[in-house]
């Protein structure tokens, strides 16, 4: 494809009342301008130019590292924001690179890379000067409005909401703010526009009347779908591009074979993996570069970032976070995978259990109320409830390792450094400070001692004190 791509960043986006640009805001995880950068990549662009202007030093870590980035020092509009990449276009020679340039705006993220192909299609078959994406609305407020020439693709003008007169405010066909130029056109043209307009700024619309002028094509493609053209200007807005991603993205999934109960409540995002048989339950998010096994049951009330889950596994009630689970694992519910926790094959960790940076060996068990962090675990280990592994002095973190086929009774502390040996047994309420033996017992508990008859003594002196206590209350 011989084409460019230009993505317009340059705005400050007031009515977001945010301390960040606008087009840092994300949609599911993702920065709004990373969403329109990687829709031109997908359309088979590879030469990407950002203009950046308001808190462009925030803006150029998103897309530096395969964009072209130059700056619009002042924001005087549309026109002049294309103009900013003037020097980006010209050649050697001093000529503008010839060929089709799509003008993209970075606070649209729901725009397609199959749109962008059409618009770049229709203008290198039709050799027309610019292709405008349109528009069908049922409340056209606040947008351009198309004018056009007689019943054919041709395109007489834009106007601005603003400068409309009645009748102009009356269509419903508006510019989606999407363009193909010819890229010497476009140039040219722009050096002959002006800002004698409402709001005193130089439109990238207007550079259309001055092609159909020089006698240059001005078309129009219709899209099917308004959604893609959907601007973030505002939070609500944010919110509505959201939603739309997430119906976008669900419907992909289900398509290949995922089942969810109800699509609403699950939330998917852009470059997670999921395969098919994966059963999604309500209140489910997938987030980052999470990746999901067939067979694999999520949720309800789950929340996995960049973790990688194996087939046949079952996750309930989870947060996970850098953490993986190997094949036929199970987690919660309730339970919280920092990062560096692996599940092996066939492993689980129960109800309120918290693992962090931590191997539980396969088929090993942490079933419930435990803390297991900085430790290496064999194979077959059983966890008693209540079982902590102590790896922080107050200083640093310290390592625990326990063998196969271990048995921690409930209510152990396994202070670290400490290795607990292949087949040992540690009994309920011990607190291990040393290494222990393979094969071995180890206690370590207090004396136990009884006093026959204190308790009813002790519960008669403190019922005796009530009753002075109310007795001198009285008087």
């Amino acid at each position: 494809m011989n084409a460019k791509a230009l993505i317009l960043a340059a705005g400050a986006g007031t009515r977001m009342k945010s301390e960040k640009p606008k087009v840092a805001h994300e949609v599911l995880g993702k920065p709004l301008v990373r969403w329109v950068v990687d829709a031109a990549h997908d359309a088979g662009i590879s030469d990407v130019i950002s203009v950046l202007g308001h808190m462009s030093e925030k803006v150029a870590p998103l897309v530096e590292s395969d964009t072209q980035i130059v700056i619009q020092t002042q924001q005087l509009g549309t026109g002049d924001a294309v103009n900013a990449a003037r020097e980006a276009m010209t050649c050697e020679d001093g000529s503008i690179a010839e060929g089709s340039l799509v003008v993209l705006s970075g606070d649209c993220p729901l725009i397609t890379p199959e749109t962008i192909s059409a618009l770049v299609a229709k203008r290198e078959q039709t050799n027309a000067a610019v292709v405008v994406l349109t528009m069908k609305m049922d409340d056209p407020f606040g947008y351009g409005r198309i004018v056009r020439e007689g019943e054919g693709d041709s395109v007489a003008r834009i106007v601005e909401q603003k400068d409309a007169t009645p009748e102009e405010a009356s269509i419903n066909e508006c510019n989606a703010g999407f363009y193909c130029f010819d890229a010497p056109a476009l140039f040219d043209a722009l050096s002959r526009i002006t800002n004698d307009n409402a709001q005193g700024e130089y439109y990238l619309t207007d550079v259309l009347e001055i092609c159909r002028n020089d006698g240059r094509d001005v078309l129009a493609l219709v899209t099917d779908d308004a959604e893609e053209a959907m601007g973030v200007n505002s939070r609500i807005q944010l919110s509505q591009a959201s939603v739309a991603m997430q119906h976008r993205i669900n419907q992909r999934h289900m398509a290949a074979g995922v089942t969810m109960w109800d699509p609403s409540t699950v939330w998917i995002g852009p470059y997670v993996k999921i395969e098919n048989d994966v059963e999604l339950l309500p209140m489910t998010f997938l987030m980052g570069k999470t990746s999901v096994g067939r067979d694999s049951v999520i949720g309800p009330n789950t929340r996995l970032t960049d973790t990688v889950v194996g087939r046949g596994c079952r996750i309930d009630e989870t947060v996970a976070e850098d953490a993986r689970l190997d094949d036929r694992a199970t987690s919660g519910p309730r339970a919280y995978l920092r990062p560096g926790t692996h599940l092996c094959e066939g492993a689980k960790a129960g109800t309120h259990v918290e693992i962090k940076k931590s191997t539980i060996g396969a088929g090993s068990k942490v079933p419930h109320l435990s803390y297991i962090g900085d430790t290496t675990m064999g194979s077959g280990v059983n966890i008693g409830a209540g079982s902590i592994t102590c790896n922080y002095d107050g200083v640093s973190k310290h390592a625990t390792v326990i063998g196969d086929d271990v048995f921690v009774g409930s209510d152990s502390m396994l202070v670290a450094p400490v290795t607990i040996g292949e087949g040992a047994i540690i009994g309920a309420a011990s607190c291990i400070t040393r290494d222990v033996e393979a094969d071995a017992l180890a206690l370590e508990r207090a004396e136990q001692r009884q006093i026959p008859g204190w308790a009813s003594k002790h519960m008669a002196k403190l019922r005796d004190k009530k009753a002075q206590a109310q007795q001198a209350k009285a008087e």
